[in-house]
């Protein structure tokens, strides 16, 4: 296995068990966030499908198509992150769910992106 795949592999199996966590512990974590419940457990729930969908399409397609798609999330998850922290800072009750809205429309459409990318890897990278 070669670096890429195991980033693929590592990020498919944290997007699961951050998708467990938000389901096992989407009260507390509402309440410090400052998001609806329902918000918390659709964010888990798509996590999870989103994180096995990564794991299963490993192999399937082209790592380089995954490395772009991990660096876009991963961007936008800071970019979120930072957005929720700035509106929590002037005082506004959104900024959680800023972040976690992006999480699940983010997750989303990654995992789209793979099912639809084609049926098989292309090329080497």
């Amino acid at each position: 296995m070669d670096r890429r795949t195991v980033g693929a592999v590592a990020d498919g199996g944290f997007k699961i068990a951050l998708g467990v966590a938000y389901l096992a512990g989407a009260v507390p974590l509402a309440r410090l966030l400052g998001t609806p419940v329902w918000l918390m457990a659709v964010a888990g729930v798509v996590l999870l499908i989103g994180g096995g969908v990564e794991l299963a399409y490993t192999g399937r397609r082209s790592m380089r198509l995954y490395t772009r798609l991990m660096v876009g999330y991963d961007s936008g998850w800071v970019l979120a992150a930072l957005a929720g922290l700035l509106v929590a800072w002037r005082g506004g009750g959104a900024g959680g769910e800023v972040w976690m809205g992006y999480q699940v429309v983010a997750q989303a459409a990654f995992a789209v992106v793979l099912v639809a990318d084609g049926p098989t890897r292309r090329g080497p990278g």
